[in-house]
C-alpha cells in the first residue's frame, strides 16, 4: 500500500475511488437524478407526430452525447496509461530538497502515459516515430511532472520552431496524408533546411523508434534541469528511465505487419502485462553534472539536440517505478490528464534550454483549449494528493465551492490567507542564477554544431542497426516526391557518414556524395540496443499443436512458464487440442485470429495427424518469424516440417529431444533477435 503522509487527506488510489461509480442494478435517472420510465422513445405528439422541445430527457442525452469528445492533442494524441509507484533507492539530500527523493520508505503514487507523437489518435501504435513518455508524481509536496520521450534529444533548439516541425511532419494539408509517418515531402524538406534535427533523425530511423513494446524502452527528460538541495546547492540533471526488460525493438516490415494486424499492439501489451501481474519495471536515473563543470565538456549541456554521453557522465540509478493498476476508464484518465513540465516540486528547477523555456508556456496553454478552461487540475486523474488553497475563482468545470467572501491577496477579511509560505517551510523558490545580456533574437554559437552527435550515434550502432538505419532512410526518402529534398538530404547526412548517405544515394537514384568517413574516433556503447538487457520474462511463444500431441508437451510448455515466458496455443479452431495420453490444452488462438508478428517466437509442434492445411499454415508462422530474426523451437512432427523447408539449420533455430529442447529454446528467446541468421 501507499505509505500516508500527515498532510495527504487521501492517498490518489482513495482520491479517485470517490469519483468511481457502478451503474449496475441501478434506477436509470437524468444527470439530476430524476428517475426516468422511459428511454427508447422522445416525447412525441402523437406516436406519428413531431418530438416535442419540452423533451428534457432528450435534449439532456442527447447534448451530452454531442459533447462527449474533446479536442486531441495536437501532438502525442494516440497514447495510453498505467498507474503505478514508484520508490526511491537511497535518500538523495545531497543533490535535492525535494521530500518524494529524500526517504526510500515512502512509495509515492505515479500515473505514467505513453504515446506516439505525429499520428492522430485513431493512428496504430508501431509506427516509425518518436514516443512520449510522461510521468506525474502525486507527491506530498504537490504534483511534479516529469514530460519526456523514448529518445534522448529533440529535433530542434528553440521551441519557437515547433508548430513549423509539427506542421511538416503531420499529413500534408492539401490531401491529409500520410497518418502517422514522417515519410513524405514535407517533413524531409524541413530536415534538409532545419540540419539542427540531424541527432533527432539519425534516432527516429534507427529502431529506437519502433520499440518492441512500451515496456521495453527507455524514457528521457531530454531537457537539462536543476536539483537543487537544502543548502542552495545546485546541480545540472537529465533524468532517464531505464526498462529492467531492456530495451528491444520490431524490425520494420514487422512493424508494418502488425499496424494492420492489431493496431492496439502496444496498449494491448501494456494492459495485458499488468491485468497478468507481469509489472512493467523502470530504474529512474540521473546524470548530474556540478555547476561549476557546465563548461567542461565539447558540447552545450543545454542544448536539446545533444545527450550526455554515459561513459563520460554515468547515470546513477536512484530508484525504481512500478506499473501495476490499469486505469478504469480511458477518457477519464488518460485522456484527461495533463502533464505540463512546470509542474514542479522544490528542489526541482529550470535551465536554460531554449525548447524547455518554451514548453513551459506551451503546455499550459494546451490545457486551457483541449480540458475547456483553467480547472483542468481539479479533474480527478489531475488533483494533487496533498490540500491547494489559492485565490484562483471560477472558470468552466469549477468543482471546488470556495466559502467566504474573500478571493485576493493581501487582505485583512481572513487574515491575509491565504499566505505565502517561506522556502523554510516548503514554499518553492526559484533558484537564483545571475543573468545578464541584451535582449537579441539569437541563439549561442555553442548550439551551432549540428552533426558531431549525429556521427557518435551512428558510430556507436553495430553493423546491423546501421543496416537498419539505412534501409529507413531509404524507405522514407523513397516516399519523398521532390528529387531536390531527396538530394539536400543525402548532402546533408554526407555530414554524418559518407557510408550511409553513398548507400541510401543508391537506393532512392540520388548523386551520392564524395570522400570517406573519417576514422572513428569516439563512441558510446550505450546508445546501441545490442548492449541492453536480454531476458526472457514475458516473452510471447505462438505454440502451434494439432490433436494427438507428444505427452511430453506439457512438460515443455511449464519449463517456458518457470522462466517468465508466456506460451500461448495456435491450432486451426479454439476446440481444445487433445494429446496421446488423453491430456487437453487450452487453445488461445487460431491461425485465422493471430500471427507470427504478434508473438516473440514460434514453436512448432504439429502431430503426425495433422494434415496438409495445418503443415503449411504451421509453416507460415515459423518462415515469417524466420525472416524476422526471431527464435523458432520445434519437436515431434515440428523437426520434419522445418528440417522440410530448410530451416532447421539455422541460428537462434532450436530442435532436439525434449529434456535439451527446453533449456536451448529459452536461451535462444532470452536473445530476442538471431541478426547472424541468413535471410533471403
Amino acid at each position: 500500500m501507499t505509505k500516508k503522509h500527515p498532510v495527504n487527506e487521501k492517498s490518489k488510489q482513495e482520491q479517485l475511488e470517490q469519483f468511481k461509480t457502478d451503474d449496475r442494478n441501478q434506477a436509470l435517472t437524468t444527470n439530476q437524478g430524476l428517475k426516468l420510465s422511459e428511454d427508447e422513445f422522445s416525447l412525441k405528439a402523437g406516436e406519428r407526430g413531431p418530438t416535442l422541445m419540452e423533451d428534457f430527457h432528450f435534449r439532456e442525452k442527447m447534448t451530452h452525447f454531442d459533447h462527449e469528445r474533446i479536442p486531441e492533442r495536437i501532438v502525442h494524441a494516440r497514447g495510453f496509461a498505467a498507474h503505478g509507484e514508484f520508490e526511491l533507492y537511497d535518500s538523495l539530500g545531497e543533490y535535492t530538497k525535494a521530500k518524494f527523493l529524500q526517504n526510500p520508505s515512502v512509495k509515492t503514487p505515479v500515473f505514467v502515459r505513453f504515446s506516439t507523437v505525429a499520428g492522430s489518435k485513431g493512428s496504430a501504435e508501431t509506427v516509425r516515430d518518436a514516443r512520449g513518455f510522461a510521468t506525474k508524481f502525486y507527491t506530498e509536496e504537490g504534483n511534479y511532472d516529469l514530460v519526456g520521450n523514448n529518445i534522448p534529444v529533440f529535433f530542434i533548439q528553440d521551441a519557437i520552431k515547433f508548430p513549423d516541425l509539427i506542421h511538416a511532419v503531420k499529413p500534408e494539408p492539401h490531401n491529409e496524408m500520410p497518418q502517422a509517418a514522417s515519410a513524405h515531402d514535407t517533413f524531409w524538406d524541413f530536415v534538409a533546411n532545419n540540419q539542427e534535427s540531424a541527432h533527432m533523425v539519425m534516432w527516429s530511423m534507427s529502431d529506437r523508434a519502433i520499440p518492441r513494446s512500451l515496456r521495453m524502452m527507455e524514457g528521457f527528460g531530454v531537457h537539462t534541469f536543476r536539483l537543487v538541495n537544502a543548502e542552495g546547492k545546485a546541480h545540472f540533471v537529465k533524468f532517464h528511465w531505464k526498462p529492467v526488460l531492456g530495451t528491444h525493438s520490431l524490425v520494420w516490415d514487422e512493424a508494418q505487419t502488425i499496424s494492420g494486424k492489431d493496431p492496439d499492439f502496444h496498449r494491448r501489451d501494456l494492459w495485458e502485462s499488468i491485468e497478468n501481474g507481469d509489472y512493467p519495471e523502470y530504474e529512474l536515473g540521473l546524470q548530474i553534472i556540478a555547476e561549476e563543470d557546465e563548461f567542461k565538456f565539447d558540447f552545450d549541456i543545454l542544448d536539446p539536440t545533444k545527450l550526455w554521453p554515459e561513459e563520460d557522465i554515468p547515470v546513477k540509478l536512484v530508484g525504481k517505478m512500478t506499473l501495476n493498476r490499469n486505469v478504469d476508464n480511458v477518457f477519464a484518465e488518460t485522456e484527461q490528464v495533463a502533464f505540463h513540465p512546470g509542474h514542479v516540486v522544490p528542489g526541482i528547477d529550470f535551465s536554460n534550454d531554449p525548447l524547455l523555456q518554451g514548453r513551459l508556456f506551451s503546455y499550459t496553454d494546451t490545457q486551457l483549449i483541449r480540458l475547456g478552461g483553467p480547472n483542468f487540475h481539479e479533474l480527478p486523474i489531475n488533483r494533487p494528493v496533498c490540500p491547494f488553497h489559492n485565490n484562483q475563482r471560477d472558470g468552466y468545470g469549477r468543482q471546488t465551492i470556495n466559502k467566504g467572501p474573500v478571493s485576493y491577496h493581501r487582505n485583512s477579511l481572513a487574515a491575509n490567507t491565504p499566505a505565502p509560505v517561506p522556502e523554510s517551510e516548503g514554499g518553492y523558490a526559484h533558484y537564483q542564477e545571475k543573468v545578464e545580456g541584451r535582449k537579441v533574437r539569437s541563439r549561442s554559437e555553442s548550439f551551432k554544431d549540428h552533426f558531431s552527435q549525429a556521427t557518435l550515434f551512428w558510430n556507436s550502432m553495430s553493423d546491423t542497426e546501421k543496416e537498419h538505419i539505412i534501409s529507413a532512410f531509404s524507405f522514407e526518402l523513397g516516399k519523398v516526391k521532390s528529387k531536390s529534398v531527396q538530394q539536400q538530404v543525402v548532402d546533408m547526412f554526407a555530414n554524418v557518414s559518407t557510408v550511409l548517405a553513398k548507400q541510401v544515394a543508391q537506393a532512392i537514384g540520388a548523386t551520392p556524395p564524395s570522400g570517406e568517413d573519417a576514422p572513428v574516433t569516439k563512441s558510446s556503447p550505450a546508445l546501441s540496443q545490442e548492449q541492453t538487457i536480454k531476458k526472457p520474462n514475458t516473452r510471447k511463444v505462438a505454440v502451434i499443436v494439432a490433436n494427438d500431441f507428444s505427452s511430453d508437451l506439457p512438460q515443455v510448455l511449464n519449463s517456458l512458464k518457470q522462466q517468465g515466458i508466456q506460451p500461448e496455443i495456435v491450432s486451426t479452431t479454439l476446440q481444445n487440442v487433445k494429446g496421446t495420453d488423453g491430456s487437453e490444452l487450452e487453445v488461445q488462438h487460431t491461425f485465422l485470429t493471430s500471427d507470427s508478428v504478434l508473438f516473440d517466437a514460434v514453436y512448432v509442434v504439429g502431430s503426425s495427424s495433422a494434415d496438409e492445411k495445418f503443415r503449411k499454415e504451421a509453416l507460415t508462422f515459423a518462415q515469417e518469424a524466420f525472416e524476422h530474426f526471431k527464435p523458432i523451437g520445434a519437436t515431434d512432427e515440428g523437426v520434419k516440417w522445418l528440417k522440410a523447408a530448410g530451416l532447421d539449420s539455422s541460428p537462434g533455430v532450436v530442435t532436439g529431444e525434449t529434456t535439451r529442447f527446453a533449456d536451448e529454446f529459452i536461451e535462444a528467446v532470452s536473445a530476442h533477435r538471431h541478426w547472424n541468421r541468413h535471410v533471403i
